[in-house]
């Protein structure tokens, strides 16, 4: 499956536009993130536990769009772009989304 996030793929002709595809997940840290969070709030740094629960939701997120899609028969989803979204203290949403379309088979 091909995606992009530009409205259409180099040296290919669209011939079908099936319509808009997402996927979503929603994530929760962990207290013991928390804490080390707090940590590197002082001393400054990457909280690598946030950076990995990110994106393994944004993987999440983009293999869902991804399988609806395939379910509609797509060759690629362009104009792909993700969300994100606070649900609660300490949730977030992650969105994916864009257009699920068929190209010429002939190029």
């Amino acid at each position: 499956m091909m995606i992009a996030t530009t409205s259409g793929i180099a040296g290919r002709t669209v011939t079908e536009t099936l319509g808009l595809v997402r996927g979503s997940t929603v994530r929760a840290k962990h207290v013991g993130t928390d804490i080390v969070a707090g940590l590197k709030n002082l001393v400054g740094g990457e909280v690598k536990g946030y950076s990995s629960l990110m994106a393994g939701a944004r993987e999440q997120a983009l293999d869902r769009m991804v399988g609806e899609a395939e379910k509609l028969g797509a060759d690629a989803v362009v104009g792909m772009r993700f969300e994100t979204a606070q649900i609660m203290g300490g949730a977030a949403e992650i969105v994916a989304y864009g257009t699920a379309v068929r190209f010429d088979p002939a190029g």
